[in-house]
C-alpha cells in the first residue's frame, strides 16, 4: 500500500467550511487558517450547551510496543465507520508532538486510509498551540530568572526551584543544565531543567480548563519555586499570569480538521499520557458531546495510563460519563508480551490483555475489544483472541481500517452501538480525593499495575510531607510511570506479578489540579533512539514532503 502521506494527497479533503456546517458549527463560529483546518470560537459552548450530549466512547489499548499498536488510526476509522452507517459523529485526538515525529514512532495523524487530514500541516506546527504553550511556560520561567536577578525580594531558594523550561522536542543533553553562566549582566547562575513541551504543566491547565477565565485561575497556581522558609512562590507572585493568558488566547480555542472520509475532528492539545493525562482537551471534548450522537476520543498508552487518568481526572473535572470503552489490541504486541513469534506467544500474551480488561471493568464502563489486523496476521492467531474474549464475555471485532478507512470498521462499529444499547454505563472513579496521598497511589499501583507494594523514596517522603503543608494533599493523582509494562520497569513485560513500584518524588501541578508521582526511571524530557525518523524525512525541490507519518 501506499504510503500515508500519498495516501492523504490521493483523496480530495473538503473545505473547512463544509466540515463546520456538517458538524453544525455556524460560519460566525469558526475561524479558518487556510482551506482545511479551523479554530473554534469558544462563544459555541453557551450556544449548544442546552444540548443533549452523545454517547462518549473511549479508545484505550494494552501495553503497546515502541511502534505504538494503532490505537488513534483506530479511533479514526471507528469514527468514519459510525458515520458511515448514518451516526452523526465527531472524534477527539491530541496534537502530535515534534519529539515523537522526529523521534521513533513518526507522525500522529493515524494512517492508511484512517487519518486526519491534513497530515502535513497537523504534523508541523500545525495552528501554533505547541508553540503558545512552549512561549507561555518559558516567559514563566524568564520571569523567575528575571525576579532571582534584579534582587529576589521573595528570598527564593535557587536549590528549589520547580518549573522547568520547555521544548518540544526530544533532547536528553537538557533534562539537566545550568543558566545564568557569563557574569553579573548575565543572570545568577543555577541549576534548572528541561521537560519536552506536552509534559508542561501549562498544556495540562489548557487541556483541563473550561474556559478562559478558568484558564486564568489555573495559570495562577503554578508552584515556580520555594523559598528559604519553604513557601512557594506561583506565577501569581510573579505577575505574569496576565501576560500568559494572552499567550493562549488562540491556542485555547479547539482546531477543526477532517478524516480522509469527511467525519468532523477536533485535534486539540497534546499531553502524553507517560508523564501527563494524556488526552486531548476538555473544552473540544464537550463541544463534541453536544455536536454529535458519538463522541469518539483517545487516551494515550494503555488503560493503566491513559484511560485511568481520563477516568479519575479528566472525567472528575470535566462531569464526564463515558458510555463504552474500546479496547485495541494487535496480534504483533501479544507476541511482544508472550516473547516470541508463535501461537504459543499469542497465548501467553493475553495475560497482558487480560489485566486491561480487567482494569476497565473496575470503572464500571461496557467494553468492546477491537483486533487491530495487519498483513501478516494469521487467522489462527486472530482466533485465540476472538476465543479468550469469548470466554471473558467480552465482544469483539476485527478491524482492518488502516487497508479500508471506515468500511473496516463496520463490524466494530455496529457491535459497539449494541453494546451501548444493552449495557448500561455504571461508571465510578477508582478513589476518593478525600483519601490519603499514599493511599491513592496505592490504589491505582494495585489494581491497575497489579503492585503488590509501593517503595517511596526520602525525597518522595518528603514530598507528601510538603503535599499536605500545602494543602494539595485532595487532588488527584496522575503518576508518571513507562507504558510499555504493568510495572515501572519496561523490561517486565505481559503480567508481571509479585513487583514493587518505586515513587522516586512528586511534583505538584497545582494549576492543573493533580500530583505526579514520578516513578521508575521515567523522564519528562525523552531521548532521541540511535536511528530517529529525522533520518527519513526530507523535502525535494518542488515542495513536495516524504519520510513523514
Amino acid at each position: 500500500m501506499k504510503p500515508d502521506i500519498e495516501i492523504e494527497k490521493s483523496v480530495n479533503i473538503q473545505n473547512i467550511n463544509n466540515i463546520a456546517e456538517k458538524a453544525g458549527i455556524k460560519s460566525e463560529e469558526i475561524i479558518p487558517c487556510g482551506d482545511y483546518k479551523a479554530k473554534i470560537s469558544l462563544d459555541i459552548i453557551k450556544r449548544i450547551k442546552g444540548n443533549k450530549d452523545g454517547k462518549l466512547i473511549l479508545v484505550t489499548t494494552i501495553n503497546p510496543t515502541p511502534e505504538g499498536e494503532g490505537k488513534t488510526t483506530i479511533t479514526i476509522g471507528l469514527a468514519q465507520a459510525l458515520t458511515k452507517i448514518g451516526k452523526k459523529t465527531m472524534l477527539g485526538i491530541r496534537e502530535p508532538s515534534l519529539g515523537p515525529i522526529m523521534g521513533l514512532k513518526g507522525g500522529a495523524t493515524g494512517g492508511g486510509y484512517s487519518q486526519v487530514a491534513p497530515m502535513v500541516d497537523i504534523n508541523l506546527h500545525f495552528t501554533g498551540d505547541m508553540h503558545a504553550i512552549t512561549s507561555a511556560n518559558n516567559l514563566l520561567s524568564s520571569l523567575l530568572d528575571n525576579h532571582i536577578h534584579h534582587g529576589d525580594k521573595f528570598h527564593i531558594d535557587q536549590r528549589y526551584i520547580v518549573f522547568p523550561r520547555v521544548l518540544d522536542i526530544s533532547d536528553r543533553a537538557l533534562r539537566n543544565v545550568v543558566v545564568g553562566l557569563g557574569g553579573p549582566y548575565d543572570g545568577v547562575p543555577h541549576g534548572d531543567s528541561f521537560s519536552i513541551t506536552p509534559a508542561s504543566e501549562i498544556m495540562a491547565i489548557l487541556c483541563l480548563s473550561e474556559n478562559l477565565m478558568d484558564l486564568k485561575e489555573r495559570l495562577s497556581k503554578i508552584i515556580v519555586a520555594y523559598t528559604y522558609d519553604n513557601n512557594p512562590i506561583t506565577s501569581n507572585d510573579l505577575k505574569a499570569v496576565g501576560a500568559m493568558t494572552v499567550l493562549l488566547k488562540e491556542a485555547i480555542k479547539p482546531n477543526l480538521v477532517q478524516t480522509l472520509e469527511g467525519t468532523p475532528a477536533f485535534v486539540h492539545g497534546g499531553p502524553f499520557a507517560n508523564i501527563a493525562h494524556g488526552t486531548s482537551s476538555l473544552i473540544s471534548t464537550k463541544i463534541g458531546l453536544n455536536l454529535s450522537d458519538y463522541f469518539i476520543t483517545e487516551a494515550g498508552f494503555g488503560s493503566e495510563l491513559g484511560a485511568e487518568k481520563f477516568f479519575n481526572i479528566v472525567c472528575r473535572t470535566g462531569n464526564l460519563k463515558p458510555d463504552a470503552v474500546v479496547m485495541v489490541v494487535s496480534i504483533r504486541a501479544l507476541k511482544h508480551h508472550g516473547g516470541g513469534n508463535d501461537l504459543d506467544s499469542v497465548k501467553k500474551g493475553l495475560k497482558n490483555l487480560e489485566k486491561h480488561i480487567e482494569n476497565i471493568t473496575q470503572f464500571g464502563v461496557p467494553l468492546i475489544v477491537g483486533i487491530n489486523h495487519f498483513n501478516n496476521d494469521k487467522n489462527k492467531e486472530i482466533d485465540i483472541v476472538e476465543k479468550f474474549c469469548e470466554s471473558k464475555d467480552i465482544p469483539v471485532a476485527l478491524v482492518d481500517v488502516w487497508q479500508q478507512g471506515g468500511e473496516g470498521g463496520i463490524e466494530l462499529a455496529g457491535k459497539l452501538i449494541n453494546l451501548i444499547h444493552n449495557k448500561k454505563s455504571k461508571f465510578h472513579y477508582l478513589y476518593d480525593l478525600n483519601q490519603p496521598v499514599k493511599e491513592k497511589i496505592e490504589i491505582i499501583a494495585k489494581k491497575m499495575y497489579g503492585a503488590n507494594r509501593v517503595i517511596y523514596t526520602i525525597s518522595a517522603e518528603k514530598d507528601i510531607k510538603l503535599c499536605s503543608n500545602q494543602c494539595l494533599n485532595e487532588l488527584p493523582i496522575c503518576i508518571a510511570k513507562t507504558q510499555y509494562s504493568l510495572s515501572d520497569d519496561s523490561n517486565l513485560l505481559s503480567r508481571p506479578k509479585n513487583f514493587k513500584i518505586t515513587v522516586n518524588n512528586i511534583k505538584f501541578s497545582a494549576g492543573a489540579g493533580f500530583l505526579v508521582p514520578m516513578t521508575g526511571k521515567i523522564t519528562t524530557m525523552p531521548g532521541l533512539p540511535a536511528k530517529p525518523a529525522t533520518e527519513q524525512i526530507n523535502i525535494d525541490n518542488t515542495g513536495r514532503i516524504y519520510g513523514l507519518g
